[in-house]
C-alpha cells in the first residue's frame, strides 16, 4: 500500500503540521499545545480533577501528571486538597494562565483559520466529524 493511503500516515502528517505551527506560536508564552489543552479545561470549566482533565483531552495519567507538573513549575497552575473530597486534587488556574488567555485563543483562532481556510464551511463540518469519530473509537 502506499504510503499516502495509509490512514496514520495522513493524519500523523496532518497533525505534525498544525502541531510546528502551533508550538512555534505558543512558544512566545511558554506553553506547548499539551499545556494548551490543559488550560482551555481550567478556561472552560474552572477547577477541575486531573482524572477529567485526562478524559477531556483524552490521555494517559501519566502523562497529565507531566504536564502538570510543568505547569505548577511555571507557575500556569495550582494544584489543590478538593474542599469536598480530602484524597482529591483540583487543579487551578493563576493569575499568569489568566493574563495569557485572550492572546493564546487569538493563537488557536488564526491556526484554525490558517488550516481551514482552503475548506467550504460544510467540508469543515465534515472534516470534523470524520475526526471525532475516529478519536472516539478507542
Amino acid at each position: 500500500m502506499e504510503v499516502r493511503n495509509c490512514i496514520n500516515f495522513l493524519l500523523s502528517s496532518s497533525q505534525n503540521a498544525v502541531f510546528k505551527y502551533f508550538s512555534k506560536r505558543l512558544s512566545e508564552y511558554g506553553i506547548t499545545p499539551s499545556q494548551y489543552g490543559v488550560l482551555n479545561c481550567l478556561w472552560e470549566y474552572g477547577d477541575i480533577s486531573p482524572s477529567k482533565i485526562r478524559e477531556i483531552l483524552k490521555l494517559e495519567a501519566s502523562s497529565v501528571s507531566g504536564i502538570l507538573d510543568r505547569m505548577q513549575k511555571n507557575e500556569l497552575i495550582e494544584r489543590h486538597i478538593d474542599q469536598n473530597n480530602q484524597r482529591a486534587i483540583v487543579v487551578s488556574q493563576t493569575k499568569k494562565s489568566m493574563a495569557i488567555k485572550n492572546d493564546v485563543e487569538v493563537i488557536v483562532s488564526e491556526m484554525n483559520k490558517k488550516f481551514l481556510e482552503p475548506f467550504s464551511d460544510e467540508e469543515i463540518k465534515i472534516i470534523k466529524k470524520v475526526l471525532l469519530t475516529i478519536s472516539d473509537m478507542e
